[in-house]
């Protein structure tokens, strides 16, 4: 038994209470602005300027289908534990992963194919803590995978401490990703609701 000094998440939330059911709460009331961000994205990437150069289409589909992945995988892993389902909540956390990461890699591309010459501040802000939220988060994620490999085959003490704050990491950047939709979203105004039939095409 080595000394650790920081939880990880799953051991600060999974099986005590009341944190696991915060943090529950927390997942379940972003949810859907999440997914609704998710077709905002699909929209605004559909009539972005480069949306008539090749494969634009197939990178929107990506991004979308990878965003929507991202958020399921996200409430799965959430509400089932892995002292519920081991199997379960490993495979809904792999799916989170590279459905995060992809998504993050794929937006980076759309907007690198999207540069014009005329480029707001925010869009200029947007893209460029999109990449550097990207390259942190995957540098994080992998060093994470490597501590937590060291530790589990030689134990030492501090590797799983290490492993835990890379993991805090890794997830603090996905949030900060995802909140870069201040700089996309921010002259934009949301409407939920149905249209008139007189604007029904």
């Amino acid at each position: 038994m080595v000394p650790n000094y920081l939880p990880s998440i799953s051991s600060a939330i999974g099986g005590e209470s009341p944190q696991r059911y915060v943090w529950r709460f927390c997942i379940a009331i972003h949810a859907a602005p999440r997914l609704l961000l998710a077709l905002a994205y699909w929209r605004f990437y559909r009539r972005a300027t480069s949306s008539m150069a090749p494969h634009h289409t197939t990178l929107c589909v990506v991004n979308f289908t990878a965003n929507l992945l991202e958020n399921l995988a996200l409430l799965t892993l959430t509400y089932v534990s892995s002292i519920d389902n081991h199997r379960i909540h490993e495979r809904a956390f792999l799916t989170f992963m590279a459905a995060s990461q992809l998504h993050m890699l794929v937006t980076c591309i759309i907007w690198q194919r999207n540069r014009k010459p005329t480029v707001t501040p925010e869009e200029r802000t947007s893209f460029s803590w999109k990449r550097r939220l990207f390259f942190f988060n995957v540098t994080c994620f992998c060093l994470a995978i490597g501590c937590y490999l060291r530790h589990n085959e030689y134990c030492e003490a501090g590797v799983y401490t290490l492993f835990a704050l890379l993991e805090y990491l890794v997830v603090l950047s996905n949030m900060a990703f995802h909140m870069t939709a201040y700089w996309d979203f921010n002259n934009k105004d949301l409407f939920i609701g149905t249209r008139p039939p007189d604007k029904s095409f």
